[in-house]
């Protein structure tokens, strides 16, 4: 077994902490979870959960496409949001993103997100032989 191999985008934010970007190990791609970061400024994006949902996306499709891959090798995605009345707002981008790609998900409440983040989101991906 091969040792895995770090993915890193100049398009998404720096990790901010002792981790990686993204991880490549087993036929898979293994995200951090991504936040509303703008990778030029480092700063977090304000506004509602919509504008935060599409900051957050767009980090993690640069990352994906750094490991060659896009939405459509995708198979699992994480969900965080600070308030689940939300999710209508998040869904209705997150569904206009990934476009046909369909991966099986999961959407959970959390207490609180780094940097006051209203929303993040992590994926796993299938990545070409």
């Amino acid at each position: 077994m091969s040792s895995p191999t770090y993915v890193r985008s100049d398009r998404a934010p720096a990790a901010i902490g002792p981790y990686s970007q993204a991880v490549a190990a087993g036929g898979f791609l293994f995200t951090a979870g991504q936040i509303a970061i703008d990778p030029a400024t480092g700063v977090i994006e304000g506004g509602d959960v919509s504008a935060q949902t599409e900051r957050v996306l767009a980090n993690l499709q640069a990352i994906l496409e750094s490991a060659g891959v896009g939405w459509d090798a995708v198979v699992k995605t994480t969900v965080f949001l600070v308030d689940m009345a939300d999710f209508p707002k998040m869904n209705e981008v997150y569904a206009r993103v990934l476009g046909q790609a369909r991966p099986a998900r999961s959407t959970v409440q959390v207490a609180a997100l780094p940097r006051g983040a209203l929303v993040e989101i992590e994926a796993v991906a299938k990545l070409p032989s």
